[in-house]
């Protein structure tokens, strides 16, 4: 499902595109397409990347998920695949964004992860003077965000680990205390 897809000139957002009108910014020689989905359809996939000629093999990696973290070139492009770790109603939730960068463009596809990027865009449109630098700076947001969103993953276990370790330090080790440690683990 297509989130939104957005052209930006010189830092600034210029319009609002259709899929089938991504071309035309792409042979805009100053101009950039950023196009964020989630879950999408395989039909979905092939049309983004015949817009975009991705490669085959990272199409399919995108397509399928279930991919380890990784960077990989494939000529002029980058695609680059996160693990997302989200708390939804007090547990850990895992998702994927796999994440095409070319010289004009930046495609995320979000699987799994229930929090999109729509703060990612709203924070690089306030600083065109940071979102002038094209596509590179928008993967470093994107990844920014994803890294920042493990902190209150991380903060949660770690309350949860000195709750476990008090209790068993207090004289009050039990089965119950070696299963949570496991259950954490």
């Amino acid at each position: 499902m297509l989130v939104n897809c957005v052209a930006y000139k010189n830092g600034d957002k210029i319009a609002d595109v259709p899929v089938e009108r991504i071309a035309e910014y792409l042979q805009a020689n100053d101009a950039f397409v950023w196009v964020a989905v989630r879950e999408p359809s395989p039909a979905e996939l092939q049309q983004l990347s015949a817009q975009f000629d991705l490669h085959p093999l990272a199409v399919e990696d995108a397509d399928h998920g279930h991919q380890r973290p990784k960077i990989d070139e494939y000529g002029d492009s980058l695609f680059v695949v996160l693990h997302t770790l989200e708390l939804v109603g007090g547990e850990m939730v895992r998702g994927e964004v796999a994440i095409f960068v070319g010289r004009n463009y930046v495609l995320s596809v979000r699987s799994r992860a229930q929090r999109g990027f729509a703060d990612v865009r709203a924070r690089c449109e306030r600083e065109p003077e940071l979102l002038r630098h094209g596509p590179p700076y928008v993967l470093y947001a994107l990844m920014d965000a994803v890294v920042d969103r493990y902190f209150p993953v991380l903060e949660m276990l770690q309350t949860e680990l000195e709750g476990i370790e008090d209790r068993i330090f207090s004289g009050q080790a039990g089965r119950d205390h070696i299963e949570a440690l496991y259950d954490l683990k």
